[in-house]
C-alpha cells in the first residue's frame, strides 16, 4: 500500500490540486506500520495530470481534504481508492489513524 497527502505548511492541504508537496507513504499491510516516508514536489497544476503522477509512482491510496469530482473518477478508474473530507492535520497522523480506522472525515472541501 502506497498513501499519498497532499501538504501545505506541513498540515494536509484541504484543496488536493494546490498542495505545496505530496507526502508518500509506504505501508505494510501485514502489520498496519509506514515502512517508508518521501516527500514529491507535483508538476504545475493542470487539469487530470496528477491523478497520471501520482498513479505513476505506484500510489494506491489518496487522502485528502478536498479533491474536484473529475480527479477522483481519474484515480477510481486507475484502482487508486480516494478518501475525501480529511482534516488539515500532520499528514503522520492523518495516515495513523487511516491504518488504525479512526480516521474522522467530514464534507469534501472542493465543490468543483
Amino acid at each position: 500500500m502506497k498513501i499519498a497527502i497532499p501538504v501545505a505548511e506541513g498540515k494536509l492541504c484541504p484543496h488536493f490540486g494546490h498542495c505545496e508537496e505530496f507526502r508518500i507513504f509506504e505501508i505494510d499491510e501485514a502489520s498496519c506500520t509506514v515502512t517508508a516516508r518521501d516527500s514529491q514536489v507535483p508538476p504545475p497544476h493542470e487539469p487530470g495530470l496528477l491523478p497520471r503522477w501520482l498513479h505513476g509512482m505506484g500510489v494506491t491510496h489518496i487522502i485528502a481534504g478536498g479533491m474536484g469530482a473529475r480527479a477522483q473518477d481519474l484515480f477510481q478508474a486507475a484502482g487508486v481508492e480516494v478518501v475525501v473530507g480529511a482534516p488539515a492535520v500532520d499528514p503522520e497522523e492523518v495516515v495513523k489513524t487511516y491504518l488504525e480506522n479512526t480516521l474522522v472525515t467530514g464534507d469534501n472541501a472542493c465543490d468543483h
